[in-house]
Order: structure tokens, then C-alpha cells, then sequence
């Protein structure tokens, strides 16, 4: 499952949804920050929000934003009840979705819950070159998320391919060819 190649670490976050857990008592993101940590990644922020869509998507921005993080792990919201907002929040930030993350997710959930999987909106994109992973606010999905999906995409060892080895090629733009072979043309003339 993984080549010879090194470890990369990344820079990641950590973004707790919820109106009910605070940092003493937010098992999910305790369990997202140190497994990430054993891994060898670097934790470039936490924070812990009420379940508001605007607060989420707005706190997610300022890490799309920032080149040095590469990818946020969200646990909380992505329920059904009518403050579960993660996916309406962060959805319209994404460039591009992620759908076999949430597939699989649910497909692995199902060994372990049943069909309660179907209660979860978990999912995952890309948004400005970073990775998006959403997840649901238990700690035993955090876990299931991370160590049978995450861990192993985020490891540039991973083969056949991670989403790591991605990394420099995430923010081509498709019309990058196009302009390469008109120049190439334009050279030879």
C-alpha cells in the first residue's frame, strides 16, 4: 500500500461544529488533532463554532485562504436535525467535490452503525488548493474517517496515489495545456 517514497507532512486544521461541546469536553477534535499530530502532521489551527453557517463558512475562508494550510478536518453539522448546517455552509466553497469520499465513508459507517449511515452528509472537496474533509461530530466516525480514508490519502507512501502527490498539481488551470502548445506553436513559427 505505500512506495518508498518520504512522508510529507502536512499543514492542517481542525474545525469542531457544535452548540453543546466546548474545548474541555470536544472528544472529536481531540481525537482529529492527535491523530494527525502521530502521524507527523503539523496542526496549523483549531476552533470550535456553534453550529451557524455564516460563523463555519466564514472561519473556514480564512484557511482557504491562507497557502500554508493544506487541508481542514471539519467534525459536527453534517446531520439532518435543523441546526446541522456543515454541508450548506461549506459546500458553496468548494472548487471541486470529493464524491467518493462520502460513498466510502458511508459504506464503512455501514459496517459499524447500519443503515443509520444514512443519517450522515459526510463529504469532502477541494476549495483553493486545499482539501475539505467533513465529518460527523462522533468521535468512533472521526476515527473511522481518519484511520480507514484520510491517514492513507493524506501520506504521500500511499499507492497507487494520494491525494499529497496532487498537491502541486491542484491549482493548474485547465486552460494551462492549451497556452503551452500555443506557445510551443508560436515558438516554432
Amino acid at each position: 500500500m505505500t512506495a518508498n517514497k518520504a512522508f510529507l507532512p502536512l499543514s492542517l486544521c481542525v474545525l469542531t461544529v457544535s452548540d453543546s461541546r466546548t474545548l474541555a469536553n470536544d472528544t472529536s477534535g481531540d481525537y482529529l488533532v492527535e491523530a494527525l499530530q502521530a502521524e507527523g502532521h503539523r496542526l496549523h489551527g483549531r476552533a470550535l463554532l456553534p453550529d451557524d453557517k455564516y460563523r463555519l463558512r466564514a472561519q473556514a475562508s480564512v484557511w482557504i485562504a491562507d497557502d500554508s494550510v493544506d487541508g481542514i478536518l471539519v467534525t459536527g453539522g453534517t446531520g439532518f436535525t435543523g441546526r446541522d448546517s456543515t454541508p450548506e455552509a461549506l459546500l458553496p466553497l468548494l472548487d471541486k467535490q470529493m464524491p467518493g469520499f462520502g460513498e466510502l465513508f458511508r459504506a464503512l459507517s455501514f459496517d459499524e452503525i447500519g443503515t443509520s449511515t444514512l443519517q450522515s452528509r459526510a463529504f469532502a472537496g477541494l476549495a483553493n488548493a486545499t482539501f475539505v474533509f467533513a465529518l460527523p461530530g462522533s468521535t468512533s466516525a472521526c476515527r473511522t474517517a481518519w484511520d480507514r480514508i484520510i491517514r492513507a490519502q493524506l501520506d504521500a507512501r500511499t499507492k497507487p496515489c494520494n491525494l499529497v502527490n496532487l498537491k502541486p498539481r491542484l491549482s493548474e488551470s485547465p486552460h494551462m495545456e492549451a497556452r503551452a502548445l500555443d506557445q510551443g506553436r508560436a515558438s516554432k513559427e
